[in-house]
C-alpha cells in the first residue's frame, strides 16, 4: 500500500521516533557503558543521544534533516574530557606560541625560531612556552643561548623548558630589563657571566616563578584577538578528539577578567569545547579575602552545560603550594601554613564549594590530609563537596587510604611524559615506577582522572598521556613503570572519559555513549586499541562532535565543521606553523637522517662538554624508534 513502510520490529530503537539531527553510521562505536559496550551507530538529537545500535536498527532516523556521517569502519569513543588543563590560559596566548610539541629534532625547532623571527615585527616576541623536552629531540639535547641569539638576532624570543628553566636571547634580556643590577627573585636565579651580566638563562630554584613572571613581561593580545586566538585553541584541542576540559586556573589568570573571553564565547554559543573552571586567588596575603567574596557572588554550579563553575583551587593558599621542579631537591613549606590553610578549606565547605589541591608531593598531602581530618572532626568531612587533588606523583598508599575515608578523588597527569627522565635521576627507578601510583589509586576504589596539565609543560595532546598511562614512558622512550604496572587501554580512556565526569559531578551525561547523554564523540584517525603502543601517540580525530555539533573535521569530512576566523595578528607562529607537530613514521624517520648528516657538529658539541672526546662519529639511535 503507497505510503506504507517496512513493518517495525518491537525492539526497533527507532520506533516511532523523531528524525535525529546527526547520524553516525558504519562505526566501530565503544560506548564505555558495560550495559552496552558496542555498537556499530549512534543517533543525536538536541545535542543528546537518542539512539544507538546497528545501521539498519537506526536507519529510520534519518529524516530530510538529518546529517549523516560514514565513519567508514573507523573507530569511535566518547568524546575526550581533560581533567587538568589551563585552557583559558592557553587559550587567551595560543597564536602567540611558537609550539615545538611533537617537533622530532633540534635542527627543526630552531628552523621554526629562525623562520619566525623573519615574521615577527618589531616590539613583539617569540615565545615557546611547554608541551617539549629535549628528550624528544634526535639530538636529545635543549637548545644553547648562543643558537637562539643566531637563529633571530634581533627579536626577543623567551623559551619555556619545562618547570625548570627558561632561555632567552640577547634581544629579550634586554626587553626584560634585566641588567647586571636586577636582583634574584625568591625561588629563582638569574644565570649571570663572569662580570655579573646575566646570560640569557632563569632557574626556577625551585619556583617557576621567576619564569613565568618573565614570560608576563612579552607583549599581549587585543580583546578581539584574545578571542580569535581562544577559538583556534579550542578548535586544536578538537582536533584530537577532546569535547571537554576542566580548567584549572593557574598563576596569572584573573577572575574576573581572563575569563571574560570565555563567557563572552559561551554566551554566544561559539565554544566547541565544554569547559568546568576553578577559580585561584592570585595575590599572596590576600587569599582569604578573595575567597570569601567570591563564596558571597558566585556558586559552584553556575552556568550551563557549556561554561560552568566546578570550585576553588588549585591553589587555596600560596604557602600551602609545592613546587614540581623535579631537577631540585623537594621544596620544604613553611612551617605553620595550616593555619591559614585551614580557614580557607572551613569557608569553602561551610559555603558549599568544593577545591582542587596541587601537591606534588607526599609529604604536602600528608600535612594537607591533618588539617581535613581535623575539621571532619566537626562534620565537615566528608562533606557532600566534591575536593580532590592534583598530581599526586609521591602520595603514599597511607595517605591514598586517608584521601578514601574523607571523600577526596584524584586527578593525574602526564608530567612525566616530560619530567620522567628529571624524576629517575633524582629520586631513582623505585620511585619513578609508582609515580604517580595509578593502580594503587583505581584500587581503593577512588575516583581518579587523568589529564595533562598543558599547556606550560606538558603537550595538550591527550593521546601523548594515554601512552603514558599505558606504557610508563616518557616521549623519549625511557622506561619508569616496570612492565605490567601500567594499566590497559581500556582502563586508561576510562580516567579520559569518565573519570573527569565524575570529578565535576557530570558522570550521569558524559563520558559514556548512552542515550541520554550529550551527544560528544570522536572518530579516530586509527583504532586505539589495536594501534601499537608506539602509534598511540599519532592518534588524532577526523571528526569531532560536541552536542551533535561538528567541531572538527578532515580527511573525508573536511568541511563539515563549522568555520573559523583567520589567524590574528597576521604575523602570529599559529598562522604559519599551526599547533602540534604530527609526524608519523616516514617523517620521523627523515628528522632522524637530518640529525645523523649533524652527527660530526654533534660529536664535537659533546666532546667540548668532556664526553666522547676525538671519538668518531657513531649511527644515531633514537630510542623513540627502538621500541
Amino acid at each position: 500500500m503507497a505510503g506504507v513502510g517496512p513493518a517495525r520490529r518491537p525492539d526497533d530503537p527507532a520506533a516511532g521516533r523523531p528524525a535525529a539531527d546527526l547520524l553516525v553510521r558504519n562505526a566501530k562505536v565503544y560506548t564505555g557503558d558495560p550495559a552496552r559496550p558496542g555498537a556499530r551507530a549512534v543517533a543525536i538529537r538536541d545535542g543528546r543521544i537518542v539512539a544507538l545500535g546497528d545501521d539498519h536498527d537506526l536507519a529510520g532516523l534519518v529524516g530530510p534533516e538529518t546529517r549523516v556521517v560514514d565513519a567508514l569502519g573507523r573507530r569511535v569513543v566518547p568524546g575526550l574530557n581533560d581533567s587538568h588543563l589551563h585552557v583559558i590560559r592557553g587559550g587567551l596566548n595560543y597564536v602567540l606560541e611558537l609550539r615545538w610539541d611533537g617537533v622530532r629534532s633540534l635542527r627543526q625547532a630552531l628552523d621554526m625560531l629562525r623562520e619566525q623571527a623573519g615574521r615577527t615585527p618589531k616590539g613583539q616576541w617569540i615565545r615557546v612556552v611547554g608541551g617539549w623536552t629535549a628528550e624528544q629531540f634526535a639530538e636529545r639535547r635543549m637548545p644553547t643561548v648562543a643558537e637562539l641569539n643566531a637563529a633571530a638576532p634581533d627579536t626577543p624570543v623567551f623559551v619555556l623548558h619545562l618547570y625548570q628553566s627558561a632561555l632567552m636571547n640577547r634581544a629579550a634580556v634586554r626587553a626584560a630589563g634585566f641588567t647586571r643590577e636586577t636582583p634574584d627573585p625568591r625561588g629563582g636565579q638569574i644565570v649571570r657571566g663572569h662580570g655579573g651580566e646575566p646570560t640569557g638563562i632563569l632557574l626556577a630554584a625551585p619556583s617557576a616563578l621567576v619564569l613565568y613572571s618573565t614570560l608576563a613581561k612579552a607583549p599581549t593580545l587585543d580583546a578581539a584577538d584574545r578571542r580569535t586566538s581562544t577559538r583556534h585553541f579550542l578548535r586544536e584541542l578538537n582536533r584530537f578528539g577532546l569535547t571537554s576540559a576542566v580548567d584549572a586556573a593557574g598563576g596569572f589568570q584573573n577572575f574576573p577578567d581572563d575569563y571574560a573571553t570565555v563567557i563572552d564565547l559561551a554566551r554566544s554559543g561559539e565554544l566547541s569545547l565544554r569547559i568546568t573552571y576553578h577559580l585561584f586567588p592570585q595575590t599572596a596575603g590576600q587569599e582569604l579575602a578573595d575567597l570569601k567574596r567570591w563564596t558571597e557572588t558566585v556558586k559552584p554550579g553556575d552556568g550551563d552545560e557549556w561554561l560552568r563553575l566546578g570550585g576553588a583551587g588549585e591553589n587555596l593558599t600560596w604557602a600551602a603550594a609545592d613546587f614540581e621542579n623535579f631537577s631540585e631537591p623537594r621544596p620544604e613549606l613553611a612551617a605553620g601554613y595550616e593555619a591559614e590553610f585551614e580557614q580557607a578549606v572551613r569557608l569553602l565547605m561551610e559555603n558549599g564549594w568544593g577545591f582542587r589541591l596541587h601537591a606534588t608531593y607526599d609529604e604536602t598531602i600528608r600535612r594537607d590530609l591533618a588539617v581535613f581530618e581535623k575539621l571532619a572532626a566537626e562534620g565537615l568531612f566528608p562533606g557532600g563537596n566534591r575536593w580532590l587533588f592534583d598530581h599526586a606523583e609521591t602520595v603514599s598508599a597511607d595517605s591514598l587510604d586517608r584521601i578514601a575515608a574523607l571523600g577526596g578523588a584524584l586527578s593525574v597527569q602526564n608530567r612525566m611524559s616530560f619530567q620522567g627522565a628529571a624524576f629517575l635521576d633524582r629520586y631513582g627507578a623505585e620511585a619513578a615506577s609508582h609515580a604517580p601510583p595509578v593502580r594503587a589509586m583505581l584500587d581503593r576504589g577512588l575516583t581518579v582522572a587523568a589529564g595533562t596539565d598543558a599547556t606550560r609543560v606538558s603537550s595538550y595532546n591527550p593521546w601523548v598521556c594515554l601512552h603514558w598511562l599505558v606504557t610508563g614512558r616518557t616521549v623519549g622512550g625511557t622506561p619508569l613503570h616496570p612492565a605490567g604496572t601500567s594499566v590497559d587501554r581500556e582502563t586508561a580512556l576510562g580516567l579520559y572519559t569518565r573519570g573527569g565526569a565524575r570529578l565535576t559531578g557530570e558522570e550521569d551525561v558524559k563520558g559514556v555513549l548512552r542515550e541520554g547523554c550529550y551527544g560528544d564523540l570522536t572518530i579516530l584517525s586509527e583504532d586505539y586499541f589495536t594501534v601499537s603502543e608506539a602509534a598511540i601517540p599519532g592518534i588524532e580525530s577526523v571528526c569531532t562532535v560536541v552536542g551533535g555539533r561538528i567541531v572538527y573535521a578532515t580527511a573525508e569530512y573536511e568541511g563539515l565543521d563549522e568555520p573559523l576566523p583567520p589567524v590574528s595578528p597576521q604575523w602570529a607562529p599559529v598562522a604559519r606553523f599551526g599547533g602540534y607537530r604530527a609526524g608519523g613514521g616516514v617523517r620521523q624517520a627523515e628528522l632522524t637522517a637530518e640529525a645523523v648528516a649533524e652527527s660530526e657538529q654533534h660529536r664535537l658539541w659533546r666532546a667540548a662538554r668532556g664526553s666522547a672526546p676525538g671519538t668518531p662519529p657513531q649511527p644515531f639511535v633514537d630510542p623513540c624508534f627502538a621500541h
